[in-house]
């Protein structure tokens, strides 16, 4: 009967962002479990990947902001290739969120994130194809941008295998395996594998896999977000353009592969499952595109693709041991912000599970028991 320290159930980059972090500090004996045969199939490898360091929420945005210094500056030998392109980030807003904001980039600055106020024809001269009638003004993150998604899995992954870790792909877990009211591994095909540690890092189906535990019930739901790829508009050259999110309009788009990424940011509640792209969301974020960018909408598109981004009921993630299961370790609900604070997350989940406490961040507000 196999044994290891900390059993990871999900190979996307919560679970990998945890096994590199496990290692670092010094905790080897881990075992990674994926469904699918490669890791990264479902949300990771459908992401946006953009490092944007705003939002309403505001435990997000502390774990957003500290996952930002270390994608700025991963350690030395981590990876290969720079993490992230800092291309910037310009959020169009109208009042009276505009004024809001304006009244919040003191805070933004203070806790190290460089903003800049654009009017809407500031905004314009960056990308010209704007409609400045359209919103009251801009917020600019220069240093933010988009993220290298496939660099910063395979190197945590990588890193974590080298420290000792085990990765097995193509492996699911059928169920939880409970002794005298403690989590203490789980079954799979080939048997059952026991662990001190049984961590629930399953993306949409981590409330699935909570259930099976008997676990707090958390009330996750998974969204679907449509993300559409267009053709390059003729005569208009987007290289340089920073990442646009229009708030007032519910859409964005950036610079992807010679034409752009477009997405109506739908948040369509749906059970977990393989997200397939919807029609009418693709018809929807043309729509949206017309109304902020014209010049930009083609006759064809290039593809599209859908992925599940899953919350809780506050919008924080949830990390930490279980309060009725001793054993069973959430790290789960990263919603549309997991790759940006994969390194914070994994890095305070690690602690957790090492001493159970951090230094680093106050996991009482990340904690499971928040809705018991």
């Amino acid at each position: 009967m196999e044994r290891f320290d900390v059993i990871v159930i999900g190979g996307g980059i919560a679970g990998a962002s945890l096994a590199y972090f496990l290692a670092e500090r010094g905790i080897r004996d881990v075992l990674l479990l994926e469904r699918e045969t490669q890791p990264g199939y479902h949300t990771t490898g459908r992401s946006a990947a953009v490092l944007a360091e705003i939002d309403a929420q505001p435990v997000v945005l502390q774990l957003k902001i500290l996952g930002g210094a270390f994608l700025r500056d991963p350690p030395s030998g981590f990876c290969e290739t720079p993490l992230l392109e800092r291309s910037g980030l310009m959020v169009l807003f109208r009042d009276p969120v505009w004024s809001l904001m304006q009244s919040m980039t003191p805070a933004l600055l203070a806790a190290g994130v460089r903003t800049q106020q654009l009017s809407p024809a500031d905004a314009a001269a960056r990308v010209p194809v704007l409609v400045p009638d359209r919103f009251d003004g801009a917020l600019l993150l220069p240093d933010d941008g988009r993220l290298d998604v496939h660099a910063l899995l395979t190197s945590y992954l990588r890193h974590a295998r080298r420290s000792g870790g085990v990765q097995r792909f193509g492996t699911e877990v059928r169920g939880i395996v409970r002794e005298g009211g403690r989590c203490v591994g789980v079954a799979t095909a080939d048997g059952v594998l026991h662990a001190r540690w049984v961590v629930n890092a399953a993306g949409a189906w981590a409330g699935v896999l909570a259930a099976q535990a008997g676990a707090l019930p958390v009330a996750l739901v998974p969204k679907r977000r449509t993300i559409v790829i267009l053709p390059p508009a003729a005569g208009i050259d987007v290289r340089a353009w920073p990442f646009v999110n229009s708030e007032c309009d519910r859409v964005y788009f950036a610079p992807e592969s010679g034409g752009l990424l477009l997405s109506p940011m739908d948040e369509e509640p749906m059970a977990p499952c393989d997200a397939r792209p919807d029609d009418l969301m693709v018809a929807e974020a043309l729509a949206r595109l017309e109304i902020v960018a014209p010049a930009l909408v083609p006759r064809t598109i290039r593809r599209a693709w859908a992925g599940l981004r899953t919350f809780a009921p506050d919008g924080a993630p949830v990390v930490g041991e279980d309060p009725r299961l001793p054993g069973f370790f959430w790290l789960a609900g990263q919603g549309g912000f997991g790759i940006e604070t994969s390194p914070s997350m994994g890095r305070i989940a690690a602690d957790l599970l090492a001493t159970g406490r951090t230094s680093y961040f106050d996991a009482s507000l990340l904690a499971p028991m928040r809705f018991d």
